[in-house]
C-alpha cells in the first residue's frame, strides 16, 4: 500500500465513527496524477445522489494537478449494502461522509472514506493537547536528548 494523500483536516474537525475502502472511476490523467502524488483531497467531500431509485456516492472537490487543475466529480465503487448502510446513517446525528486518505493498492487507486460527526471546539482543544503530549514524549525518547 502506497499512501498518496491524507486528509488531516478531516481527522481534526470530525470524530470518525466508521471507515470503508472504496474504488474510484478515474480518467488516465487522474491516475497519472495519483502515481506522481499531485493530488489534494483536503476540502473535498462525498455526496450521495439518487438516480432511477439507486443511490450512488460521488467524490466532489478533489484536485488533480496534471494537464491543468482537474476537479471533476468521481464516482465511488462500493457494494450496494455498503452504500445503503452509509446513507442510512447520514440521516441521524448529523453525520457526513469524508475522504480520509488516497492510496495505491497493487496498482489500483483506493479511497478510504469515513463516516464522521463534527467535533466541538472543546474536543478540538483536547486533540491539540493530546498531540502536544505525544510530541513531548517523542522528544524525550529520541536518542539526541539522552
Amino acid at each position: 500500500m502506497k499512501l498518496v494523500a491524507r486528509n488531516q483536516k478531516a481527522f481534526f474537525d470530525y470524530e470518525i465513527a466508521d471507515e470503508l475502502e472504496a474504488g474510484l472511476v478515474l480518467s488516465g490523467a487522474e491516475i497519472k496524477a495519483i502515481r506522481i502524488k499531485q493530488v489534494n483531497i483536503s476540502g473535498s467531500y462525498i455526496k450521495p445522489f439518487t438516480k432511477n431509485g439507486q443511490t450512488e456516492l460521488w467524490w466532489v472537490g478533489s484536485h488533480f494537478e496534471v494537464n491543468g487543475d482537474q476537479s471533476r466529480t468521481k464516482k465511488l465503487l462500493l457494494h450496494r449494502r455498503e452504500i445503503d448502510r452509509l446513507t442510512g446513517k447520514l440521516t441521524g446525528k448529523g453525520y457526513t461522509i469524508l475522504p480520509l486518505s488516497l492510496y495505491l493498492s497493487r496498482g489500483v487507486a483506493k479511497l478510504k472514506i469515513g463516516l464522521g460527526s463534527r467535533k466541538s471546539a472543546h474536543d478540538k482543544r483536547e486533540t491539540l493537547r493530546q498531540q502536544d503530549i505525544e510530541r513531548e514524549i517523542e522528544r524525550g525518547l529520541s536518542p539526541k536528548n539522552r
